[in-house]
């Protein structure tokens, strides 16, 4: 054999297509509907993958596959792969490129994010975003599964395969109906163990920042109801439920209109860290530094200014 013959290319693009979809479907069968393929040629073409490569890429339990060892080891490859190829055939189409992926949390992604899209989007007229919005713990979970480009989340998190960026500060406040019988008082910490609470699911990065304030102050607290998002645990207090402990970004404009009101309590001013969050193993794409440098760059820090991120 010669050196020219050793040194050719034995994977095929379209394989590693196939291997990714199928790690991220669970089986051939669901991963050939995303690569317009049948079954059986994702079957086919997963098989000549694992024979080019010499190891098994999944076990097989029951009719499902499930990353083994070598598969995880080699997913961040395939997905760095198939997406430069994509890049590739995009070079000269920018009108027809795939949208920047992106999930936040409810606060970042409902009151942070939409004006810094918005703005990028000015000077990237060609550019679409996809923004899925969910609770910390499940955009931790779209980043290390490569469901998404990037992540934006609350709160002190680490994750073995994540890179982790600080970004901005947010601050924490308890809101209550005009109507409330703690309303227009200094309430005391008796009066705040004694009344009912409405906070975030668990979960959430609002709920752990709330849970660690709140009992860290407080001897107990009677939790009410917990509810999945920020405007329903609003909509919830507005109604006289309870007291509502949330980001003062989530509850700006519904006090500015007088149906919530800032509670004055006497703990101190609760504030934590927003973050930035990639994989570790994904080669970033230009689309998506461009849109991290604009998001650092309205608070005048961009992480690319000093190199890649630190874990």
């Amino acid at each position: 054999m010669t050196e020219e013959t050793d040194q050719r290319i034995r994977l095929s693009l379209r394989s590693v297509e196939v291997f990714a979809a199928i790690a991220r479907a669970g089986s051939t069968r669901a991963a050939a509907g995303r690569v317009a393929r049948s079954q059986s040629a994702a079957s086919s073409a997963l098989t000549e993958l694992e024979s080019v490569l010499g190891v098994a890429l999944f076990d097989r339990v029951g009719r499902r596959l499930v990353l083994n060892e070598n598969g995880r080891a080699f997913l961040p490859r395939a997905v760095a792969l198939t997406e430069q190829a994509l890049e590739a055939e995009r070079l000269f189409s920018a009108e027809h490129a795939a949208p920047l992926r992106v999930a936040a949390s409810f606060t970042i992604g409902e009151y942070i994010l939409p004006p810094l899209i918005s703005s990028w989007k000015q000077a990237n007229p060609r550019s679409q975003v996809r923004l899925d919005v969910a609770n910390s713990t499940d955009v931790m979970s779209a980043v290390a599964a490569f469901e998404v480009d990037l992540g934006f989340i609350e709160g002190p998190r680490s994750h073995p395969e994540l890179t982790v960026k600080r970004w901005r500060a947010d601050e924490l406040t308890v809101v209550a109906a005009p109507t409330h019988p703690l309303a227009g008082r200094n309430a005391n910490l008796r009066n705040l163990c004694d009344a009912g609470w409405i906070l975030r699911e668990r979960g959430s990065g609002t709920r752990e920042a709330s849970d660690s304030w709140l009992g860290t102050h407080l001897s107990h607290f009677n939790l009410e109801l917990e509810l999945g998002s920020n405007e329903a645990v609003k909509r919830a207090v507005a109604s006289g439920l309870g007291l509502g402990c949330l980001s003062r970004l989530a509850v700006v404009e519904a006090v500015t209109h007088g149906w919530l009101i800032e509670l004055r309590t006497p703990m101190p001013v609760h504030r934590r860290a927003l973050a930035v969050v990639f994989h570790g193993q994904k080669a970033l794409g230009a689309a998506t530094k461009d849109f991290v440098a604009h998001c650092f760059n309205a608070d005048d820090k961009s992480p690319w200014a000093v190199g890649r991120a630190s874990r």
